[in-house]
């Protein structure tokens, strides 16, 4: 009897307190729910046998783990409000007669409860939308799909693990809380007075130098692999900074206005600076999680907008030709054998080949230290960071297959060497190229217009092309660099590529077919090339899809997850500012302020608290540009002019959303305040 007792109050409790705690459960629900869509799909045998599919599982693989931290870490903050917001209530309990262990209790049956329902709840809506979120990434892959309903028993287990485990560790934080708690303290929680808030130069100061150094890092490096090393370094800093200037720089600058008489002692800024200071103070963190949040979903939602919208592009720049073989022998039988059967294929086919590309080259790693082609990492002191940054993917090709590909006639001496640096990167600026363990060349021309081969549009390290006066040099290039790397030692390779004047589907039936007879040629033919990579592009486009589909897809569920998280984060803000505000608008009055000035001063305060981080998550993802820029390279994305459009429309439309959250929520803080005073008059 007693412990239906224990339920009832704790169910009462939940109840009275609707107005906190069911938007709670409603986020703990959406949490729930995004975790099992998610694992559900990771582990689903209907994406499985798509062509593409599996490639979707991939992404979703990695978005597992996020919503698990970001729900742990969300649903942990959200519930410290509530339990702030129901001091006064427990302490009433305890001068009801209640001790630490009934209302110990309480606590238990009321986050059992408040577990039950959401993990319930969750995975019920689950199950539901888990079919509509295969739909989408079947609509995204241009697949069929079966119209069965599944439920991944695995997926299950794993998110009811998961939230026990996270309610779990709340309660036992609300205990420690509660147990710690002194029962008159929590009765007078509201009426405590607070200190003045102090200026703290030296956070202030720290965020201004981590912000300034991390902007500095994103609109300064340059290569793509050094971006994507940073990146995760500059985001940190970037939270650290946001953080530190939300809770301790918003108070020290309004300390120092404080100090400035002239601006301090007038009507229309004494109540409202002195008012925002404290606001500040007790609102920061809150306010810095919404803007990281807001620069997460801006950052996050634009990039996989730009990978999806920019796939074609990105597919013909990481496949400039429908069908690539890159042939390893040094045999040049041999390499002429394959490209017969590639020939003799397509004729049987009835196709023909169209934009022919062909040439020999040597591809292999280096670091470029000013005129020196270095092999040799340790000539690097070490690898670092910062020596990323000389990293580079070099391409040996002759001066005849540069003629034969560019339409040239350009001649070089025993000497001589020409130099393509890769576009929109800095051009080679010296008159010669040292070759570590070889000569030193005359650098006769540099060019930035060369790039055929498709592999280095989503290379990790920039391209270098060196053309060299003849096939000679070529194989003593590739001698150089077999001393250094050995058995790791690139081969010369022959390219050889085309386009067809077919379907796609005769495109991926003439793939498989050559790819069939180079098996059957290698299995008979002990001295053809054993290493053959044939790429057609039809073929491998349901792989892209797959990836920036399933990219894409993770991206709209994370940011809706993270847009679930800075709505509740929203509306509680709203919510503990009116009940704070209540009384002191409440004297302002009482001290002769007009309803006016009050009015005046709730709104400016109110707009610059909740506009501020959108403010300030546009000036994020604004430095954030240049390195994202760079990283999206590594994909073979180039088109920065899409980049700006999408991350610009993604600002535009994500601001109207947070005019009207904040619209919506906003009504709450007016009732909070028109209440308290008695009157049905709500400040506007």
């Amino acid at each position: 009897m007693r412990g239906i007792f224990y339920f009832k109050l704790a169910a009462t409790g939940i109840s009275k307190n609707r107005k906190t705690y069911f938007p709670y459960l409603l986020t703990c629900i959406c949490m729930v729910m995004m975790y099992y869509i998610v694992s559900f799909l990771c582990g689903s045998s209907t994406l499985q046998e798509m062509r593409g599919g599996e490639a979707v599982q991939q992404m979703l693989r990695m978005g597992v783990g996020v919503i698990a931290v970001f729900s742990m870490i969300f649903l942990y903050y959200t519930n410290s409000f509530l339990v702030r917001r129901r001091q006064k209530e427990f302490g009433l309990y305890y001068i009801l007669g209640m001790g630490k262990r009934n209302l110990v209790k309480i606590m238990i049956c009321e986050s059992l409860l408040a577990a039950a329902v959401s993990i319930a709840g969750g995975l019920m809506l689950g199950m539901l939308f888990s079919k509509l979120g295969e739909l989408a990434i079947t609509k995204l892959l241009a697949e069929q799909i079966r119209f069965n309903m599944e439920i991944d028993p695995r997926a299950v287990v794993s998110t009811v693990f998961l939230f026990i485990l996270i309610f779990a560790l709340i309660m036992v934080r609300m205990l420690i809380f509660l147990w710690r708690s002194r029962p008159v303290e929590m009765l007078r929680s509201d009426r405590v007075g607070e200190k003045p808030p102090k200026a703290n130069w030296a956070f202030a100061l720290a965020g201004i130098a981590l912000l300034i150094y991390a902007y500095y890092l994103a609109v300064t490096v340059e290569e793509p692999i050094t971006a994507m090393m940073w990146f995760f370094i500059a985001v940190i800093m970037v939270i650290a900074a946001t953080y530190l200037l939300f809770i301790a720089g918003s108070v020290t600058f309004g300390r120092m206005l404080q100090k400035n008489k002239s601006y301090y002692y007038r009507t229309s800024h004494f109540v409202s600076l002195s008012s925002m200071i404290y606001r500040m103070k007790r609102n920061g963190a809150g306010l810095a999680s919404i803007c990281i949040l807001s620069t997460m979903v801006l950052v996050m939602v634009s990039g996989v907008m730009c990978l999806w919208l920019g796939m074609e592009d990105m597919l013909h720049n990481r496949y400039p030709r429908e069908i690539v073989a890159e042939i390893y022998t040094e045999d040049q039988k041999q390499a002429d054998l394959a490209k017969e059967i590639m020939n003799r294929t397509v004729e049987e086919h009835g196709a023909e080949k169209e934009n022919v590309i062909e040439y020999a080259m040597m591809e292999t790693s280096c670091f470029q230290k000013k005129d020196q082609i270095l092999f040799d990492i340790s000539d690097m002191n070490g690898l670092s960071i910062e020596d990323t940054g000389s990293l580079r993917q070099l391409y040996v090709i002759t001066i005849d297959d540069y003629n034969r590909i560019k339409g040239g006639n350009e001649t070089l001496g025993k000497d001589e060497v020409m130099i393509c640096m890769p576009k929109n990167e800095k051009e080679y600026n010296f008159e010669t190229v040292t070759i570590e363990g070889g000569d030193t060349w005359k650098v006769r021309k540099v060019i930035n217009d060369f790039s055929p081969y498709g592999a280095d549009a989503a290379s990790m390290a920039p391209s270098v092309y060196l053309f060299v006066p003849d096939g000679d040099t070529l194989k003593e290039m590739y001698e150089i660099q077999k001393t250094f790397y050995q058995a790791a030692a690139s081969e010369i390779e022959q390219y050889y590529g085309f386009d067809l004047n077919c379907s796609a589907e005769e495109q991926i039936e003439i793939t498989d077919d050559i790819y069939d007879r180079f098996c059957r040629e290698q299995n008979e033919n002990a001295d053809f090339s054993q290493r053959i990579s044939l790429e057609g592009r039809e073929r491998e486009r349901s792989w892209f899809i797959g990836m920036f589909g399933g990219l894409f897809f993770l991206g709209i569920i994370l940011g809706i997850v993270f847009i679930a998280g800075m709505v509740i984060i929203i509306y509680y803000k709203q919510i503990s500012e009116g009940y704070e505000d209540q009384e002191r608008f409440a004297i302002l009055m009482k001290i002769g302020m007009t309803e006016k000035e009050v009015r005046r001063s709730v709104n400016s305060q109110v707009l610059t608290v909740f506009f501020l981080p959108l403010i300030a998550a546009g000036v994020h993802t604004g430095f954030a540009f240049p390195i994202i820029r760079r990283i999206l390279k590594l994909l073979a994305f180039t088109n920065t002019t899409l980049l700006i459009c999408v991350t610009a429309a993604c600002y535009l439309v994500f601001a109207l959303f947070y005019i009207v959250v904040y619209i919506m929520t906003s009504q709450n803080y007016l009732t909070i305040i028109g209440g308290r005073r008695g009157r049905g008059r709500q400040y506007t």
